[in-house]
């Protein structure tokens, strides 16, 4: 049966209670998402049932994001637990992995610190757990897994909530360690750059971005930082000054004209052309501020499980090639979930290491 309504999710919120227990842990990011969850379960079953716990994942965690969810734990009057994982560290040394991070560190965080109480989350018909149809799977819940953003957002209006954003990407904010496009073999120099650039950005720009970030891109042995920021601004050169000053940083890159970057892939994306335009498409042009074009080379680095941007340069002729990139750009959410990419696929892993910030 499809819940479409809130009160049918608010009924089934009531149900799943009354199946699994009325303590509820909610993986809780700041986002609409999680927010919603969080105040339909509060009037289904009781605020004091409720926690929040929110990772922190050390120097890739925004101090903006810290900020929002703390003051809307204090607002509504929500508990809220803060637990510490670093683990991306080992997860990124082979290539950058959104979704393996989500799984393992973020929910396998909040699932081990649950220990066996339901953990809330806020999937929903846009992402790829929405698209399996499950509500309730390995001791996750998803009370808006058949609503889409629209009806979200009416849940927010209902409450009265407007989400405060961190500012640094349009749709899909959170973690800085997204934008190192390139594998972490030495987080003292990969890491350390990307942390440092990307709240740098946004102590220049707090305020009215559609994009601000800093993608940190090239080969091993030196760090790129390409400066993506969206209305552009022209306080962006004095930032790229100031990039320059930074240790770990090598060169700098203003995103102020069309850009080819090079990747090197796994064979496993390399050889998939849904997989390649998932990245291109889904991943990487939603988080550039200029339009991007992508060049591929297969990896021989059997270390490397996903991709490596190694180069960027200037798309020169991308006036002549503009109407084949405006056409891809036209790709709507729906068709890029029903790609199957090793990038994208949804599950949940527990893991053991998890410390609570008091």
């Amino acid at each position: 049966m499809a819940i479409v309504t809130i009160e049918d999710i608010l009924k089934d919120i009531k149900n799943v209670a009354e199946e699994y227990g009325k303590d509820f842990v909610v993986a809780f990011s700041g986002g609409m998402d999680s927010t919603a969850s969080a105040l339909l379960c509060a009037e289904a079953i009781g605020k004091e049932n409720i926690e929040l716990v929110h990772v922190v994942y050390g120097p890739y965690t925004y101090s903006n994001s810290l900020e929002i969810v703390s003051e809307f734990a204090e607002k509504f009057g929500f508990k809220i637990t803060f637990l510490y994982n670093r683990g991306q560290e080992q997860i990124w040394k082979y290539g950058p992995s959104c979704n393996m991070c989500t799984k393992q560190i973020k929910m396998g965080t909040v699932l081990s610190y649950a220990n066996g109480r339901i953990v809330v989350t806020g999937s929903n018909s846009s992402d790829t757990w929405g698209q399996t149809g499950l509500r309730v799977f390995n001791s996750m819940y998803a009370p808006l897994g058949d609503i889409g953003k629209d009806e979200i957002r009416k849940i927010l209006d209902k409450y009265g909530v407007k989400i405060r954003r961190i500012g640094e990407h349009a749709l899909r904010e959170g973690c800085k360690l997204k934008h190192l496009l390139k594998p972490m073999t030495n987080p003292a120099y990969h890491g350390k750059a990307t942390a440092i650039a990307n709240e740098m950005v946004l102590d220049y720009f707090p305020n009215g971005n559609e994009i601000a970030n800093i993608k940190i891109v090239g080969p091993l042995s030196k760090n790129i930082a390409v400066i993506n920021v969206k209305p552009f601004r022209e306080e962006v050169y004095k930032l790229a000054e100031d990039l320059r000053k930074i240790d770990v940083i090598d060169d700098v890159i203003v995103a102020d004209k069309p850009l080819i970057l090079k990747i090197v892939a796994n064979p496993s994306i390399y050889r998939v052309e849904e997989s390649k335009f998932w990245v291109v498409e889904g991943k990487l042009k939603p988080e550039f501020a200029v339009p991007i074009k992508v060049e591929w080379y297969e990896s021989k680095n059997n270390k490397l499980r996903t991709f490596h941007v190694v180069e960027v340069c200037e798309w020169t002729n991308y006036e002549t090639e503009k109407d084949e990139y405006l056409k891809n750009s036209n790709v709507d959410s729906d068709t890029l979930l029903k790609i199957k990419c090793s990038c994208s696929m949804p599950s949940a892993i527990q893991v053991t290491h998890t410390n609570s910030i008091k």
